[in-house]
């Protein structure tokens, strides 16, 4: 797992860059503005098909094929009050079917689904729906989002999902609001290991996928907070034979996509591991990738936080003040330093992803990782916890840069709260 394929391939101009922005409903990302370098709007038409016909889906045994009357039931005709968010792709609503037989039932009852109907003036559109399908008709993984199944009926274009009940991971992040509470510093790290663990399965030599779209609101929580990727329209097939990238269209989010891919338009897994980097980053701060409303020099988080993820001393000053004393001073340093080495400039030097699930395993497996006690801890005038006086004296080295990572040594004691 977390091959990154090795090769070279014709280069096409990224002179069109696709961005999305925006922020997010309760399940759905909403992607806001679609930007180019050219200021012009490029139509989905241009976006490349992935492989895999409309026949090779509807002659798939994986996924049910629905009519649209039977969505349209499912979800109460679309009812307003069953929306659970909107995106780049339409609109997402809540529905419910039969477990068994897969028909509509009443609400309340049966199994629930979230059900994803594509807005026809979309930019995104049919083509982005067809990679969709393709990919979650062909990967099954804990950590992906299960596709139960679609409508392709005249115009109308639908996906069903299993219905994941604690929404996006952005939502929980960043939304003020008593049905969101802060995560938990535990709760951050399980759900970045199960992204990672999705990551890592995608780059896989069994799938062989770069995601493209890596970020919070892509990442959705089940009741038990497991995480799971959604929203594959963005994905494309890794290279192939001795081929080291693919080029494509840039696409993607402000704020999450590798430096190398924005400026050559040269895409490979460790694109997906800078992402990755972002998230952690925004997990270990409580803070968005992009935000105007943030000082000018906060703007861009990964170029703000760098200086203080790479200090043991201040790295403190940026985590989330909601975190107090939930961590150890030593664990944030070690995640910190995970992140770092996820967003170098130099793709060559990220850790492949399963390198970064093992150093994430490793953290969590840590007796210093879980809290820290209020004596470590000394107000400051930044953004949460201050400055460490205790510091366990036996580290996990989480230097995965030079392809190995070591394995866990215990603290000389345990921290507790």
């Amino acid at each position: 797992m977390g091959n990154c394929w090795v090769a070279e391939v014709k280069t096409d101009s990224p002179s069109n860059i696709v961005f999305a922005s925006g922020r997010n409903s309760k399940h759905g990302s909403k992607k806001g503005t679609v930007l180019s370098a050219s200021s012009r709007r490029v139509s989905a038409s241009s976006v490349p098909l992935t492989p895999g016909s409309e026949g090779e889906i509807l002659s798939s045994s994986k996924p049910k094929s629905f009519t649209f009357s039977e969505l349209r039931t499912a979800t109460r005709n679309f009812r307003p009050d069953s929306l659970l968010g909107e995106g780049g792709f339409g609109a997402v609503f809540k529905g419910w079917i039969d477990e068994h037989t897969f028909a509509a039932a009443k609400p309340g009852t049966g199994l629930i689904i979230a059900v994803k109907k594509l807005n026809p003036e979309s930019f995104q559109g049919h083509r982005e729906w067809m990679t969709e399908v393709n990919y979650l008709t062909q990967l099954s993984h804990p950590n992906l989002v299960k596709l139960i199944g679609y409508c392709l009926e005249d115009e109308q274009r639908l996906l069903v999902y299993e219905f994941m009940p604690r929404g996006s991971l952005e939502n929980h992040l960043f939304r003020r609001s008593p049905y969101y509470h802060p995560l938990s510093w535990s709760l951050r790290m399980k759900i970045a290991l199960g992204a990672g663990r999705g990551l890592a399965f995608l780059h896989s030599d069994k799938a062989k996928v770069i995601y493209r779209d890596f970020k919070t609101s892509n990442v959705l929580l089940d009741s038990n907070y497991n995480a799971k990727l959604s929203d594959f329209g963005l994905a494309k097939d890794g290279p192939s034979g001795s081929k080291s990238h693919v080029s494509t269209r840039v696409m993607g989010t402000y704020g999450y996509a590798a430096p190398e891919y924005l400026s050559t338009g040269h895409l490979t897994c460790k694109s997906d591991v800078y992402s990755f980097g972002v998230v952690l980053v925004e997990l270990l701060t409580g803070q968005r990738a992009i935000d105007k409303n943030r000082p000018s020099e906060e703007h861009n988080l990964v170029e703000w936080a760098k200086p203080y993820l790479a200090s043991k001393r201040r790295v403190i000053r940026i985590m989330d003040s909601r975190l107090q004393g939930q961590y150890s001073v030593a664990g944030a340093q070690r995640t910190a330093g995970l992140a770092l080495q996820c967003l170098s400039m130099q793709a060559k030097r990220r850790p492949s992803m399963d390198q970064v699930v093992i150093a994430l395993e490793q953290l969590q497996d840590a007796t210093d990782m879980e809290r820290t006690p209020k004596t470590e801890l000394k107000s400051s005038g930044h953004r949460g916890s201050g400055r460490a006086h205790n510091m366990p004296r036996r580290k996990i080295s989480v230097d995965v840069g030079n392809g190995k990572v070591a394995r866990p040594r215990p603290a000389a004691s345990h921290l507790n709260a």
